[in-house]
């Protein structure tokens, strides 16, 4: 818990008339002292507030976070939030508890997200001088903003997002981490339905912005590719004249994301940039490099991630970095937590955990497919979650590409890789040509479920096929847990 009295000497985030401005609210306790008005972070989550927080509770399909004001109360709360919609009881009951409180400022609004974002917007504007960034896109979002925040470090003091806290609560949450230090913001933004990103651009308004790829993530929540550019495009609403909108140049939606663009238009790949050449693609020892003739390697593996850094590099020599800072962000670069992570030990584990979508499992599946290795390569692919009706389609091309990726074995992991299973062993039954010989030799084995005996099972049959020196890559939706097998085949902990 923040130490209470050094608390007491930092200024308010907001004033209270400021607060009332931006969210269109009403104290309702009304007679509350303005000079009592102070709160110096914003939590969502009751369990994270600590003393001078601004509580915001918000509600959703099956919980109403106005049920946890006490408890942000207990632990100090100073403001609160409430909103119009939620039930009349609660309503009233808090409206009793504001009665004659002159320590809490219980502020009525109509919706309490969107009263969070709007008051983040007037956070924002207390900076005028800081450099807004931002990045978006179907995959690689995060490791392009961590890549980019890694080398501009190096010029400039930078506050950015930590994690992929991206959301519609995530982003506001974020930027309430601006002090008046920080020289550069880089916030990443992510969505799962129509406009999230419209919304949270307009609480950070970034003057650049870089977009990673127009793929299939949340397919099946925006039904097409089309709608997903449209979305993703809103976050060059806000650049002017003086900014710049990054753009894959190699994504067939290149054209229509540049359409509109009111600053500069900077298209970013291989052979985009005469000063950035490609020496050598070290498979999953990263990839070497040179920037000005300045030799740097990347320690991420694969294609993909070479251009989230080429990404990367563009913004920051847009923002005059020098070839020196960009090699000092790029191998000070950290292991980024599940995305590309490389262990070594018994076996060489690729362990990309954090996300999955059709077109990141591609990715994982070619890399891997290029490896050169003695040893045999075994292949764990978990649920792709969120693709809707698209789903069965999706996983059954995914099942067809994992066959043809010089796999020695594959476990298809979870329900929905069902489709995936039967459209791989029905390739691997056909054995009417040489490369179908090849083909037919690999194991393929499906686990259903998702539990900690599923990944005891798949632990097993791993240990039972695997010999030291062999290549396993474990590539899921988050929500399915595939790290959960490192430590049960001897891998936890080791990089």
């Amino acid at each position: 818990m923040t130490d209470a009295k050094s608390v007491e000497n930092i200024e308010s985030l907001l004033k209270l008339s400021e607060t009332l401005e931006a969210v269109g609210g009403v104290l309702l306790n009304g007679d509350f002292p303005s000079e009592n008005f102070c709160f110096t972070s914003v939590q969502t989550d009751s369990r994270l507030v600590v003393e001078k927080s601004l509580f915001v509770p918000l509600i959703g399909e099956n919980q109403d976070g106005h049920l946890y004001v006490p408890q942000a109360l207990e632990k100090g709360a100073s403001a609160v939030f409430v909103s119009k919609k939620t039930s009349k009881n609660l309503l009233e009951d808090l409206k009793k508890q504001a009665e004659n409180n002159k320590n809490v400022a219980f502020i009525l609004v109509e919706n309490t997200m969107r009263a969070l974002q709007k008051a983040a917007e007037c956070y924002v504007r207390k900076f005028p001088r800081l450099i807004r960034c931002a990045v978006t896109g179907s995959s690689g979002k995060t490791t392009t903003k961590e890549i980019a925040s890694s080398i501009l470090r190096q010029k400039f003091s930078v506050i950015a997002t930590k994690g992929n806290f991206n959301s519609e609560t995530g982003l506001p949450l974020s930027v309430f981490n601006i002090r008046s230090e920080h020289e550069l913001g880089l916030f990443e933004m992510g969505m799962n339905r129509v406009n999230e990103i419209g919304e949270i651009a307009e609480v950070f308004k970034p003057n650049y912005a870089i977009i990673t790829n127009i793929g299939t993530a949340h397919i099946g929540i925006l039904g097409s590719r089309q709608n997903i550019a449209n979305e993703k495009k809103k976050i060059f609403n806000y650049i002017d004249s003086f900014g710049s909108a990054f753009i894959p140049k190699t994504d067939d939606f290149a054209s229509f994301l540049e359409k509109g663009v009111k600053g500069k238009v900077v298209k970013y790949g291989i052979d985009c940039d005469e000063s950035v050449k490609l020496v050598v693609d070290e498979g999953l020892a990263g990839t070497v490099f040179s920037v000005d003739g300045l030799l740097m390697r990347l320690s991420l593996p694969g294609k993909y991630n070479f251009l989230n850094a080429l990404g990367a590099i563009a913004l920051a020599k847009e923002l005059g970095c020098t070839a020196e800072q960009i090699k000092a962000g790029i191998e000070s670069l950290k292991p980024l937590g599940g995305r590309s992570t490389i262990r070594k030990g018994r076996f060489t584990v690729l362990e990309d955990c954090y996300n999955a979508n059709p077109d990141s499992m591609e990715k994982a599946l070619d890399l891997c497919a290029d490896t050169k290795i003695e040893g045999k390569k075994i292949y764990v692919l978990g649920d792709m979650l969120e693709l809707g009706e698209k789903s069965e389609e999706e996983h059954s091309r995914i099942g067809e590409k994992a066959v043809f990726a010089d796999a020695d074995m594959i476990i298809f992991f979870g329900f929905e890789m069902n489709s995936a299973f039967e459209s791989a062993i029905k390739i691997a039954e056909k054995k009417s040509s040489l490369v179908d010989e090849k083909i037919s030799s690999v194991r393929i084995l499906y686990i259903g479920n998702k539990d900690e005996a599923a990944i005891s099972d798949t632990a097993r049959e791993i240990l039972d096929f695997a010999e030291n020196g062999d290549l396993i890559l474990l590539k899921g939706s988050r929500g399915m847990g595939l790290e959960r097998i490192l430590p049960l085949i001897g891998m936890d902990g080791s990089l």
